[in-house]
């Protein structure tokens, strides 16, 4: 149902003058979505609170309520025909509804509340929906639209997510939004965090990397054999089996786990929606520049245990920005790298994305960032990712998996070989890194994977290309019948000029 309501919702985007692409459908999709996400949110709430005989509070005013203005019923359960449409809509969206929700920015009681997010989303955004009626078909699809069971949100976040992906395929600097969910996943699974511990995005984007170390944490493997103490839940007992997760972790997990930082207001809108469509209420996200912050004012209260990150390739950042970095360069995703080094905790662990020149470039600056890197983490492991994982971004990318605290002694390497090219339509899928997963327990050498020394690599480059000395190079073997035929061809050709060659004489 869902699906087919997302598809007819861009079906009338795609009529309306103010939305010209994907990244439009989805930004105009997300603010209606949200309010009726909401109003559920606020039912359910309400629900609660009157089974155990307490009075709830709605958040919304009753008159910006969207029983009220949204889609009033008839006795029937349909939608009031006498509901805003047209330019009253419009107007009482633009002029009414939009100021009223801004206000909530400066009058939340702080900023890790639902009303702050609430005021930040929508000074953020503007209604760009320019028919009322075109608004009022998009309204009537998503009240067909439900968020009360906890499959019925599931499906949502999924879904969403698509639309995200989509978006990141559309152009426009898409790609920048969508990280595969199969790579994030993976990333995930190798850094394990656990409940307790800061999680941070400094290039939150569509907050794929919080998703997921959400869901990790949420709904951890069976198969791990964590302690309770440690995971959630369904968190687990020793034994393997899941269990529910207690009041406080919960608590944890909403309020003091997951951190992030956005430039883009496009992104951080999206990034915002998309942790709360996954179940955290207030997501901890703040819309800034990352790289805007100077690395020597970051103190130990600043500091996170777990980095996971995509952060953009290839942007270039004004000299005053480069000023705040001990090592100067215009590379967004080098300064980035210096600023997540520097945000870890002692002990914290990274998995990061970086392009794979990051290894091998010659210029001071990548020779630097290699070397501080190795000196003040153990970069224990590489994973080195075929070109196409990143759809249209046409960049070969790695991920640095790093412990911080201890200098770097060896360096196990994997090197993703598929049968197979990745684009859009044949995407990187999770069982193509589960190799990767299994053999990084114990860093084992296959075909694939090797360790390298940090004493035997270049101590002037510190150069970490990743060249697989374990691959076969597989000799083409041909058929009796073409090797034949080739001969046959040569001798002709052979004749020939001899031929000629007589033929001078």
């Amino acid at each position: 149902m869902f699906e087919q309501v997302f598809k007819n919702i861009d079906d009338i985007l795609h009529k309306d003058a103010g939305c010209g692409s994907e990244l439009d459908y989805v930004e105009q999709t997300s603010w209606v979505l949200f309010l009726k996400y909401l109003d559920d949110l606020e039912r359910d709430k309400a629900t609660a609170a009157e089974l155990t005989a307490k009075t709830y509070t709605p958040i919304i005013a009753p008159e910006y309520q969207w029983a009220v203005w949204a889609a009033p019923k008839l006795e029937n359960g349909n939608i009031d025909h006498n509901a805003l449409t047209g330019d009253d809509l419009a107007d009482f969206v633009n002029i009414h509804l939009f100021p009223y929700l801004k206000k909530f920015k400066s009058s939340a009681d702080s900023a890790d509340t639902i009303e702050y997010k609430i005021g930040e989303i929508f000074s953020e955004l503007k209604n760009r929906i320019q028919s009322g009626y075109n608004l009022r078909e998009v309204i009537n699809r998503i009240d067909e639209l439900r968020f009360r069971t906890h499959a019925e949100k599931h499906e949502m976040s999924h879904l969403y997510e698509d639309k995200i992906k989509n978006m990141g395929n559309a152009g426009r600097n898409g790609g920048e939004y969508y990280t595969p969910r199969p790579l994030i996943k993976t990333i995930v699974k190798v850094v394990a965090p656990e409940i307790g511990h800061k999680i941070y995005d400094g290039a939150v984007g569509s907050a794929g990397f919080l998703c997921e170390a959400f869901e990790y944490l949420k709904h951890p493997s069976t198969s791990s054999g964590q302690a309770p103490s440690t995971r959630s839940g369904q968190a687990q007992t020793g034994t393997g089996q899941r269990r529910e997760l207690t009041t406080k972790e919960y608590e944890i997990l909403q309020k003091s786990t997951f951190y992030g930082k956005e430039k883009k207001s496009l992104a951080y809108i999206i990034g915002t929606m998309n942790m709360i469509l996954h179940g955290v209420e207030a997501p901890n996200i703040v819309h800034t520049n990352t790289l805007a912050e100077n690395l020597a004012d970051i103190q130990e209260k600043d500091r996170y245990d777990i980095v996971l990150a995509n952060p953009p390739f290839g942007g270039k950042e004004r000299a005053e920005v480069q000023q705040n970095f001990p090592i100067k360069t215009g590379e967004t995703a080098s300064l980035f790298l210096q600023h997540f080094i520097k945000i870890l905790k002692a002990g914290g662990k990274g998995g990061v994305v970086i392009k794979n020149t990051f290894l091998s470039n010659t210029d001071n600056a990548s020779i630097s960032l290699r070397k501080l890197l190795l000196e003040k983490c153990n970069l224990h492991t590489v994973l080195d990712l075929p070109g196409g994982t990143f759809t249209g971004a046409g960049v070969k990318t790695v991920v640095l998996f790093f412990d911080k605290g201890s200098a770097t002694q060896d360096v196990w390497f994997y090197q993703l070989n598929l049968d197979r090219n990745l684009g859009k339509t044949n995407a990187l899928n999770e069982q193509d890194l589960a190799d990767f997963v299994e053999l990084q327990k114990t860093k084992a050498e296959s075909e694939n994977s090797w360790t390298i020394n940090v004493k035997h690599i270049d101590q002037t480059t510190f150069d970490l290309s990743a060249k697989n000395p374990n691959k076969k190079e597989e000799a083409a073997l041909r058929q009796p019948q073409e090797i034949l035929a080739e001969m046959k061809a040569l001798d002709v050709e052979s004749a020939a000029v001899l031929n000629a060659l007589m033929g001078l004489l």
